[in-house]
């Protein structure tokens, strides 16, 4: 029971994280979408670079995989989140600019810079424990399916 107390505490704290991420970044409404779509998928790509640039790392200096066997331990552990990473990319690309014209963009700039920190988080996380990386995985997830859900509200009840 210990592990889902604290996958749900996790989950708990990127609610409480996507609420304010989306609340902050109302503040800001009239930065420009293209800049924010800009600066916002930059700053998530940051964290998807190091990973990518970690995977790398580990092969050249590891003969047992540096042609491409399959990773274990450590590494195998970075690829998995390295996955889950693009996925939450790919997620954010359909999501992010319905939200930015809906909520404005300072929201994705807001989405941005949170995703970054979060998807560190779910990285240092799943390394210390994999219970762990729930606090970032809902801290990425959580902010832009709400930006989302109120993007979608705005938008169907023609209040934008």
């Amino acid at each position: 029971m210990r592990k889902r107390a604290t996958i749900l505490l996790g989950m708990a704290g990127g609610a409480i994280w996507a609420v304010v991420l989306v609340w902050a970044g109302g503040f800001a409404r009239d930065v420009a979408l293209d800049r924010a779509l800009a600066v916002a998928f930059f700053l998530a790509g940051l964290p998807l670079m190091l990973m990518i640039g970690r995977l790398a790392q580990r092969r050249f200096f590891d003969d047992s995989v540096i042609d491409g066997q399959p990773l274990s331990g450590p590494a195998e552990i970075d690829q998995r989140v390295l996955a889950n990473t693009v996925e939450q990319i790919v997620l954010a690309a359909c999501f992010w600019p319905l939200a930015g014209w809906a909520l404005g963009g300072g929201t994705v700039v807001a989405l941005g810079a949170g995703f970054a920190v979060a998807r560190c988080l779910f990285w240092l996380g799943y390394h210390m424990s994999p219970p762990l990386r729930s606090l970032g995985f809902a801290a990425s997830f959580y902010p832009t399916i709400l930006a989302a859900a109120l993007a979608l509200i705005r938008t169907v009840s023609g209040s934008i």
